[in-house]
């Protein structure tokens, strides 16, 4: 099959990439896939990993045991996970013991025509939402955690410091508590589609310091930690919702002071993510920069590595 490989550092294209088969898991023809700021991270050597990278897609069950299964359209989790070790059997699948990750660790992902799942971790798409909403499941689904890890109350006050491919959808998901809204946002584009959903837009310079009950990081950025650190009040609630590039410098005693809670988000629900697709309350199509060819995924890979574009597609 085709497919794109990801070895030392070096991205390439094959044409004739095993096709992959894995007992008890179904075959999928991934129908559209995304490239997202992890992705372009591991190219630059974020994580070491040999294989097909990948994990935001939508796809077609083409073979499974439970024939119940195929020919449905679907979108799978991340995290493959044993369902026997003490986190799994505590609700903290997640963090299996022994997961693997879809294209990121110990498992190929979705940049290439097939895919296999379990089917204990796929979602069947609702016939309403498209393939171009429906790739941005997972993403959406990562957003969800935020409001299923924290209680946001509508009087709360929210600041948001990054509105890129993820930033823009944690956005959305926030709006719809009803909590007061602002976000950090560089970019015209970003800006614009914000606009567009009534979303306030704050600048970083006008962020005012210890008045905002809680703050979500979405920037990966040292820059973007310090702001954030400087705007949540005493004993706010600080959301680190995206990995940092190597060691930060932090004060933790200002931290113990001001009793400051402190959480790391990442993976969330698919089936509210999808419900909200459905119904229309989540958007995504604005996000949607260009779309390629999995022939021309190293294209596709430099145009989403440009400053201020969005989600670039694959369509295997």
């Amino acid at each position: 099959m085709k497919s794109l490989y990801l070895e030392n550092e070096t991205l390439s294209y094959k044409e004739n990439h095993p096709k992959p088969a894995q007992e008890g898991e179904a075959l999928i023809r991934v129908r559209l896939a995304g490239i997202c700021g992890t992705d372009l991270e591991m190219v630059r050597g974020y994580y070491p990993f040999l294989g097909v990278p990948g994990h935001e897609f939508v796809g077609e069950v083409v073979e499974s045991d439970d024939k119940s299964w195929v020919g449905q359209r679907v979108v799978g989790e991340i995290n493959v996970t044993c369902g026997a070790c003490d986190a799994c059997l505590n609700g903290r699948s997640s963090h299996c013991e022994t997961r693997t990750t879809l294209g990121i660790h110990n498992r190929d992902g979705i940049f290439a025509e097939y895919v296999t799942l379990p089917t204990r971790h796929l979602h069947r798409v609702p016939d309403s939402v498209s393939d171009e909403k429906a790739v941005f499941t997972e993403l959406l689904a990562a957003a969800l955690e935020i409001p299923q890890e924290v209680h946001i109350r509508p009087t709360d006050r929210i600041l948001l410091i990054g509105a890129g491919r993820f930033g823009q959808l944690i956005a959305q998901v926030l709006q719809l508590t009803g909590a007061d809204l602002s976000v950090v946002a560089r970019h015209p584009l970003q800006q614009n589609l914000l606009k567009e959903r009534g979303i306030k837009l704050i600048a970083g310079e006008a962020v005012e310091a210890k008045r905002w009950d809680v703050v979500v990081d979405a920037t990966g950025s040292a820059s973007g930690f310090e702001l954030a650190r400087q705007a949540i009040r005493p004993r706010g609630t600080l959301v680190m919702k995206s990995t940092y590039k190597g060691d930060m410098q932090v004060n933790f005693s200002s931290i113990v002071v001001d009793e400051i809670n402190i959480v790391g988000s990442r993976c969330g629900p698919f089936a509210p993510a999808l419900r909200l697709l459905a119904n229309g309350l989540i958007n995504p199509l604005g996000m949607i920069a260009d779309e390629y060819p999995l022939e021309d995924g190293l294209q596709a890979f430099e145009k989403a590595a440009e400053r201020g574009v969005l989600k670039v597609l694959l369509r295997p």
